[in-house]
């Protein structure tokens, strides 16, 4: 398996549950691993052959930043859905909100899910 990475993505939503939360957006960071298979992609130069981790990173960003989540696995959770719900048999999921804990950069997980693992 071919791995797509996606460093970094600095986005804007409504998470946490805490009263100074709610109705505040905050940044999260997200990060990305997607597994797919380049092979033919990379034979024929064709971008009709490649993962279009454009279009997905898109509505990504779209989808969280309009998003409220109390969690950050809800917010992982549903990004990694959107990634599965476009083509990829696996993907890898970070979230990390900076500044969520006194004393560290960022608090955050990682996830990962297949095609094959159902929703939960």
């Amino acid at each position: 398996m071919d791995i797509i990475e996606i460093d970094a993505l600095r986005l804007r939503c409504e998470i946490g549950f805490s009263a100074h939360e709610i109705g505040v957006k905050q940044d999260v960071v997200l990060t990305l691993r997607i597994g797919t298979d380049i092979r033919r992609a990379g034979q024929t130069d064709d971008p009709a052959d490649a993962f279009n981790y454009r279009t997905v990173t898109k509505a990504i960003i779209a989808h969280v930043e309009s998003s409220h989540y109390k969690l950050v696995e809800a917010l992982a959770e549903s990004v990694a859905q959107m990634v599965l719900a476009h083509g990829a048999p696996w993907v890898q999921v970070r979230v990390h909100k900076p500044g969520a804990l006194r004393f560290a950069d960022s608090v955050g997980m990682l996830i990962e899910r297949s095609a094959g693992d159902g929703q939960p």
